[in-house]
Order: structure tokens, then sequence, then C-alpha cells
């Protein structure tokens, strides 16, 4: 009897370590989130948290605090939210994708809203760098899920501090550059930077899809809009990238806001970084 109840938690524990396994496509990404997302449900966000995210981790509360400081001040966990992805996409190295979709959270009354998580690979595993997530009414636009598996596999390569420093330096350089021109061009200087599928994560909002519907909604409603990064990484593929920081928002109603934000950036085939994903929070002071 002893050894059938080890065989059995071991059993359970690989079918753990399997959900979560790295092999590099999107596929596996989504079947790490879809665990995770299980893993709540049945342990609460606090165990599952803690289990999946790497020790790094960022969870935006709604400013970005560590996931191991915001979890272990909290008493307990919670287990009443559900969300499924309906876009995602991994690295040609396989070491950096993302997540994106709806949520509910179903409490007294229920909560909607869309999410972004940024995961990356540690010792064969995804495990979540970033989570963000924006309310929104209940959202009544049917998307077909998207899951982009990589065109080929490049195996990562030993890089030194100095090359991995480089490759981030370059998405620092594209997000100053896209804020010079936000001001000196104003809104429609994402036009620019958004590829023709771009989704856009705003509050209040559902998830806003293409290029173009993004460009008539900032041209709707924001008069101004400035960036300041607090943080950048890269895939070794050098291919998706990822930054967040704090955005200024002047509205044309007269009205100034603060938002924490979340930017995905693809490589495209002329070598230039454009907006994949944008997700904004606002931010507490």
């Amino acid at each position: 009897m002893k050894q059938l109840f080890s065989t059995a938690i071991l059993s359970l524990l690989a079918i753990g370590a399997f959900a979560q396994k790295n092999d590099g496509t999107t596929k596996s990404l989504v079947n790490a989130e879809k665990d995770f997302a299980k893993a709540i449900a049945k342990n609460g966000d606090k165990e599952s948290y803690l289990e999946y995210s790497l020790a790094s981790a960022l969870v935006f509360r709604p400013n970005p605090v560590n996931v191991k400081t915001f979890y272990n001040a909290q008493s307990k966990g919670e287990n009443s939210v559900s969300w499924e992805p309906n876009l995602a996409k991994v690295s040609r190295s396989g070491d950096l994708g993302f997540t994106t979709g709806p949520y509910v959270l179903d409490g007294a009354k229920k909560e909607y809203g869309q999410y972004l998580s940024i995961w990356k690979a540690e010792n064969g595993k995804w495990k979540l760098a970033i989570d963000v997530a924006t309310s929104s009414n209940k959202p009544l636009d049917k998307v077909t899920p998207k899951f982009v598996e990589p065109k080929d596999h490049v195996a990562p390569k030993f890089l030194n501090e100095k090359e991995l420093k480089a490759g981030k330096d370059i998405i620092t350089t594209t997000e100053k550059t896209l804020n010079t021109l936000l001001k000196t061009h104003g809104i429609a200087a994402f036009g620019g930077f958004l590829t023709e599928d771009a989704r856009l994560l705003f509050p209040g909002n559902e998830a806003i899809n293409g290029k173009g519907k993004i460009i008539s909604f900032y041209n709707g409603m924001i008069s101004k809009i400035n960036l300041k990064t607090t943080g950048v990484d890269k895939a070794i593929g050098s291919d998706l990238a990822y930054t967040y920081g704090v955005a200024t928002i002047d509205y044309k109603a007269d009205l100034r806001e603060s938002f924490n934000y979340v930017f995905v950036y693809e490589k495209a085939a002329d070598a230039s970084w454009n907006l994949i994903v944008q997700a904004f929070v606002p931010a507490e002071r």
C-alpha cells in the first residue's frame, strides 16, 4: 500500500512537471497556461503563482511588484478567477513567449477583463515572468484562437553579459524612438510601430484587434502620450521582446492619467521591431 501511494504521488508530480514542460512550441506554452489556470481553480492563486513564476517575476497589482513579495504577504489564496488564452506566440529560440485573452472573476458580482502573460524558459519549464490584467465589460466579440508556432527553431547560443545588454539596448532605443515620434507627430506615430494584427488591451474595453482599429481608438480619445520605460527583455533568438514602464496619457477631454504598461515587440522581416501587443492598467501613486 505504501509503495502504491508513493507511486501515485510521483505520477501526479510527473504530470504537473510535464504540463509545464517547454519543448519550444507555442502548444507547450498554451498547455502550461491552461495548467496554471487549473492549478488556481484547485489550489488558489497564492500557491499557484509561487509555483509557476520565476523568482524575479513581476505581477501588476496594479503597480509592478515581485511575485514573492506580493503573494507571501497574502493570508490565503483566491480561486475565483478563470481565463483562457486566445492569442499566443513563442520565440524561435523557445525561451520567451506570451499569452493573452479574456478572464472572469466570479465573485458576488462577475467581473471581466483581459490579461497578458509573459513567459520565460527555466530548466526546461515555462515560468511566468510578467502578469498584467485590465478590466473591461463582458466581452461580446468572439475571437478565434490564434496560437502561432515558431517558423523554425534557433538553438539558444551562449551570450555574455555584453551581448545580452546590446540586444536589450536595441529594444530600448526602439521605444525611445517611438516616444520621440509620439511627441513630435502625435498618436499617428503608433502607425509606424504596430503590426497589422496587433492587439491593444485598454481599461474599460474589450481587446482591440488590428492596426486600423487601434489607431482609430487612439485618435478618438487620446491627445498625447508619453512613455517612460523601466524594464526590457528580449528572446535569445532575437524575434520577440517586451518592455514595461509608465505611460502618461492626456485625453482629448482635458484629463491626464497615468498607466503602467507592458508592450510586446516582434521583429519584422526588415529587422525593424514592431508592437504586437500593448496592455495598459491604471497606475497607483
